[in-house]
């Protein structure tokens, strides 16, 4: 079976075919944590898609989040999703001192 981040990557290349994805593991931070302790991961996805224009932060996480709702809890325990314009993702270029 592939690895967990690899079928993430995979999985969200299906769906938005047209972004930006970014996939980190970041289940090492949650060592000892309850949602941990059976083998799924915590995961920060940055997705940058023009089908967010006009969406708000809650519809944006909607989105990524059916991606792979059939793998929670099992495969992925958490997510930590940054979902971005491209104008959004152009202007944190522009002002490298603000992060998302």
């Amino acid at each position: 079976m592939k690895s967990t981040h690899n079928a993430l990557l995979e999985r969200f290349r299906q769906v938005f075919p047209k972004a930006a994805i970014q996939i980190e593991d970041e289940s090492h931070l949650h060592a000892g944590h309850a949602g941990a302790s059976g083998g799924a991961g915590h995961f920060r996805v940055r997705v940058i898609d023009a089908r967010f224009n006009g969406l708000q932060r809650i519809a944006r996480h909607r989105l990524v989040y059916d991606a792979v709702s059939d793998w929670m809890p099992v495969r992925v325990h958490a997510l930590n999703i940054v979902a971005m314009t491209l104008e959004e993702a152009r202007a944190l270029v522009d002002r490298p001192g603000e992060s998302a």
